[in-house]
């Protein structure tokens, strides 16, 4: 027989240990076990196992919302209204010399939904939602302080430089949308400023700077060179990125298995590519009128925060996997950050919120997209019963006790998890703290959150530094 060619015996001893190589790597891809390509550090990556969630949007509701005012209802604080707080501790909070009796909240409850959730009547429309809301009642964080609570919650430990949550994310998932970026970031776009900290709560941290959060930015452009020149057309940008594409190659040829440096690469093919996507999808003026008019796209007090609760839904139906909305600005009376006037305060910000968060749970829902996509809400802490001290009386920060909410991806809805004691000062039953958040939210995303980790300095971190644990009964 010619050598050139082979019979069909022939062929299949040759080419049979070829076919078994083929067979193993789809048998490792669909275990999870295949490497993704290294020199994209965004490639999409299998988690730990199959979670329920593929994305999140965390809408954090910053400066520290009033557990006692909101979701977490107490009679028996109503009862002590105007009573002293015996043995109160004065350095819990931050004003010690402005600490006054325990205060009723000044907002009525009704019980909603098929679960008879108690909710406060700032809330009218997202309280038709808590059938979907699992409620966590007894966290608790570490400071009292706006800048490590915020780290904290984000960071899993209270100083910045750490990795946040949605770092965290992106290094463990990589990213579906190959236009857009995995991790988004909206702040208050009132010039209220940018929460304490700034953009440490979305940074990276010692990963890799790819899986940093892109801020946008509130005025103007929402991304720093999203158009290309004017006076550059097409043809000639594909030029100039071909000519960079093969410098870039020439320079990474003479230093093989840099990954920062294929990284920095594929950031300019991503960038590219987001010009030709991102101003679609941030384009929310493509959406009819009546899904505008869900979210409160129009109205005047909640239009801004509309608009980013629209924007997100629109990311996270593009693949982007984690999107975090700040709802108020730098402190006081810019956030959530009751300290004076807490019926003013809480009044002025939930009727921010209220349209565009109910809007976003039900066009989720209605778009399939709730199934996939983990809502969290929540903020650094929660504040005091006690009354602060001030014209209009207001509460100050409270460490020991905060209430969270999540919603979709897999979490069981209109169930309430631990509680706090009975004026809502400390978490007295099923303690959760912010490492327990953090793990799972990891879990809904298919992670052991103690697997997940990453080599610095010899040591081998995690989100979760040496703690966290499951919140189990709110997961379905």
């Amino acid at each position: 027989m010619s050598p050139d060619f082979f019979s069909r015996r022939q062929l299949l001893q040759r080419a049979g240990a070829g076919f078994g190589s083929v067979g193993l790597a789809s048998l490792l891809a669909d275990e999870g076990l295949l490497a993704a390509d290294s020199s994209d550090p965004l490639a999409p990556k299998r988690p730990h196992f199959d979670g329920k969630a593929k994305s999140v949007i965390w809408l954090f509701i910053n400066g520290g919302p009033s557990q006692v005012d909101t979701w977490d209802y107490k009679p028996e604080l109503e009862k002590m209204d105007g009573k002293e707080l015996e043995g109160f501790d004065k350095q819990t909070g931050f004003f010690a010399n402005a600490v006054g009796p325990l205060m009723k909240s000044p907002f009525e409850f009704t019980p909603r939904g098929q679960c008879g959730k108690m909710v406060s009547s700032i809330f009218p429309k997202l309280g038709e939602h808590v059938d979907k809301m699992a409620f966590i009642h007894s966290g608790h964080t570490e400071s009292n302080n706006h800048s490590p609570a915020l780290f904290m919650m984000n960071c899993g430990v209270p100083r910045m430089g750490q990795p946040c949550v949605g770092s965290w994310v992106t290094y463990g998932l990589g990213s579906v949308s190959r236009n857009l970026p995995a991790f988004v970031v909206m702040s208050d776009p009132l010039d209220r400023g940018l929460p304490k900290g700034s953009a440490a709560n979305w940074g990276a941290g010692f990963l890799p700077s790819v899986y940093q959060g892109t801020w946008l930015k509130p005025k103007g452009d929402p991304i720093e060179n999203l158009h290309r020149p004017a006076h550059m057309n097409d043809a000639q940008q594909q030029r100039q990125l071909e000519l960079l594409k093969k410098l870039n190659g020439e320079h990474a040829g003479s230093r093989p298995g840099e990954a920062e440096l294929d990284a920095r690469i594929k950031s300019f093919e991503l960038a590219y590519r987001m010009q030709n996507s991102a101003p679609e999808a941030l384009d929310i003026e493509r959406e009819p009128e009546h899904i505008k008019k869900l979210y409160g796209v129009g109205e005047k007090n909640c239009d801004h925060f509309a608009r980013q609760c629209l924007t997100a839904r629109r990311m996270v139906e593009r693949g982007v996997r984690f999107v975090q909305i700040y709802s108020g600005g730098m402190e006081n009376q810019r956030s959530w950050d009751g300290h004076s006037d807490i019926r003013g305060n809480h009044s002025q910000f939930a009727g921010e919120t209220d349209t565009p968060i109910a809007g976003l749970l039900t066009d989720l829902e209605q778009r399939g997209l709730l199934k996939d996509t983990l809502v969290v809400w929540g903020g650094e802490f929660g504040r005091l019963p006690l009354t602060q001290k001030s014209k209009k009386p207001g509460r100050d920060h409270n460490p020991h006790c905060f209430t969270t909410w999540m919603a979709g991806g897999g979490i069981k809805g209109g169930v309430s998890y631990g509680e706090s004691d009975e004026i809502g000062h400390h978490a007295a039953v099923d303690k959760v703290h912010v490492n327990d958040l953090h793990a799972t939210i990891l879990h809904q995303l298919g992670f052991d959150h103690e697997k997940l980790t990453y080599v610095y300095n010899g040591r081998r971190f995690r989100l979760t530094d040496v703690a966290g644990k499951v919140i189990e009964p709110i997961v379905g």
